[in-house]
């Protein structure tokens, strides 16, 4: 078996569309999954949904950017530890098409599978047991730690999976012991290049395989949509999350 791993597209339609195509070009993809904050920080909220719901082929979770817009459009309690990002997810819940709003809200923060006898956990980031079904207003999800081997083992000390597969934290993890592969492909809608990340995993025989892919795109018009649409904090959201790229 092979599968796709794809976390934290942010609202980049041209960066999903581009990983999406190598996916099905390649033709030896049984399966995707998505592992949350598909919306926020990218402008393109329902360019990504459409695309990512009508696939029959992934399978998604949510991440903390999907819970809080969703928290705003249910007119739930907002999380205080995202208030400093409030004017922009209340843009995005604002133009989020309300088609979406219930599909959103059915996803589940976790999965766990079975492949060949190997356990496979899917989560957005780590959240201890006790706040698996805390509301995103409590702050369920772990604190980021920096990519290591030693902080992963850590953060998941609990885990027993033979591969662990997550998001959130927009760097590359990699790492590996004994017992575990810890992954986490990259952001594939915020990086300071013009690519898009992702990962594949192959499971063959008791042997599991992780590759790390980058996918070039042309993120242009995506970049100038920032200023074109008025997305709030869009000077920052371009500083931090794209690495302050020239825009033609």
């Amino acid at each position: 078996m092979r599968f796709a791993v794809i976390t934290d597209v942010h609202g980049n339609a041209p960066a999903l569309q581009s990983v999406l195509a190598e996916i099905d070009n390649r033709g030896d993809i049984d399966h995707i999954y998505c592992l949350g904050d598909m919306i926020a920080i990218g402008p393109d909220t329902n360019q990504v949904l459409e695309i990512l719901f009508a696939r029959t082929d992934l399978s998604m979770i949510t991440g903390n950017h999907d819970e809080a817009v969703l928290a705003l459009v249910n007119e739930q309690e907002y999380p205080r530890s995202h208030l400093h990002i409030y004017p922009h997810h209340d843009w995005i819940a604002s133009r989020i098409d309300k088609a979406y709003i219930s599909k959103l809200a059915t996803l589940p923060r976790f999965i766990n599978k079975t492949v060949n006898n190997k356990s496979l956990f899917f989560i957005h980031y780590h959240i201890e047991k006790r706040k698996i079904n805390k509301h995103i207003s409590d702050d369920p999800f772990s604190t980021i730690v920096e990519p290591s081997l030693e902080n992963m083992e850590k953060l998941f000390t609990k885990s027993n999976q033979q591969l662990i597969c997550f998001g959130h934290h927009h760097p590359v993890h990699h790492f590996s012991n004994n017992q575990s592969i810890f992954l986490n492909p990259g952001s594939l809608g915020c990086h300071d290049q013009p690519t898009a990340r992702f990962g594949t995993v192959t499971i063959d025989g008791d042997d599991i395989k992780v590759n790390l892919h980058q996918i070039a795109y042309d993120n242009n018009d995506f970049l100038k949509s920032y200023n074109k649409l008025k997305v709030p904090e869009r000077q920052f959201i371009l500083d931090v999350f794209h690495g302050n790229q020239p825009i033609n």
